[in-house]
């Protein structure tokens, strides 16, 4: 196997400059290039937009072209991009990845004309994750701020601050002098098919004094419902979920836990959604339950059962 690491830049903070207001200029040989980060091999810029703008078709083919440097020897890849969908795409990197070989997402809080750029330590760092050997198995993970996240539990937690992104279980590892150390052995599902394509899927939040009109409107394949609590919405909600005539997805809009199945029983509960046809999201987060039901939908795979396998503790 080759020891190099392929890395690609989607554009982000990380490359951004400019007098004033900055906007993404930078390539991946610009980011590497004099900047100590271990043995690299293909460099590609496949994309020079901010992260907000990234869509599941970029992605696609980022993911192809990131199969094929480890299919033609690479000891793992980098993908580096904006934070601000880095959790997204992560985790739709890691549902799909059929790797043994490690993909490394990464970014920056702060641009290079900033004090304090983090761009070159967190690239450095997701170099040196992407060639080691006990980062095989992990499937794609994130790396910031010297924190190896897992892609499922990763979030971004603060706008603007360099430790931006936690894990509500913790991080998997640390990147100490130069190598990661985990604190868990390597586990993970097997990949999904990739997609034939990528339907739609709105995600809509659930609030107080919301009777769930927008539902009716929706001429889509799919949708989330970010809930409160533990899974519930509002009675009329619960009525406009069961006239959908696709499939409705629930999670917790809290930021931690996972939604219940059993405990409560009043019109709009997570029971009384189930009985309505509902899946529930498990421990997935909105956002991460919005990019597996378009990925589900997409491979023609059964929601309930992609998100019972997804959902839960591993």
């Amino acid at each position: 196997m080759d020891s190099r690491v392929a890395v690609a830049s989607l554009g982000g903070t990380i490359t951004m400059t400019g007098s004033g207001a900055v906007s993404p200029t930078l390539g991946a040989g610009d980011l590497v290039r004099g900047l100590e980060v271990g043995e690299v091999g293909e460099i590609a810029t496949l994309a020079t937009i901010p992260g907000a703008s990234l869509t599941f078709a970029t992605l696609l083919e980022t993911f192809d072209w990131a199969s094929k440097q480890v299919r033609e020897g690479a000891s793992g890849v980098v993908v580096i991009q904006g934070t601000d969908t880095l959790e997204e795409t992560a985790y739709f990197f890691d549902c799909l990845w059929p790797h043994e070989e490690p993909l490394v997402v990464t970014g920056a809080m702060r641009h290079p004309g900033l004090p304090g750029a983090d761009g070159p330590a967190n690239l450095a760092a997701a170099v040196a994750v992407a060639g080691a050997p006990n980062s095989r198995g992990r499937g794609a993970v994130l790396v910031l701020n010297d924190s190896v996240h897992a892609a499922r539990w990763v979030r971004k937690t603060h706008s603007s601050l360099p430790n931006a992104f936690e894990s509500f279980p913790g991080p998997l590892g640390l990147v100490v002098e130069g190598a990661p150390q985990y604190f868990h052995p390597a586990h993970r599902l097997p990949a999904l098919p990739r997609p034939l394509d990528a339907p739609a899927v709105p995600l809509v939040e659930a609030t107080v004094d919301d009777d769930g009109s927008l539902l009716d409107w929706l001429n889509v394949r799919g949708v989330v419902v970010a809930a409160s609590g533990v899974g519930h919405v509002s009675a009329g909600m619960a009525e406009a979920i069961s006239r959908a005539a696709f499939p409705v997805v629930v999670a917790s809009r809290t930021g931690a836990g996972t939604t219940f199945r059993s405990t409560y029983g009043f019109a709009g509960s997570e029971s009384d959604l189930i009985a309505r046809g509902v899946v529930m999201a498990g421990w997935l987060c909105p956002r991460k339950a919005r990019v597996l039901l378009r990925l589900a939908l997409g491979a023609m795979q059964p929601v309930e059962d992609v998100f019972a396998a997804r959902g839960g503790v591993f």
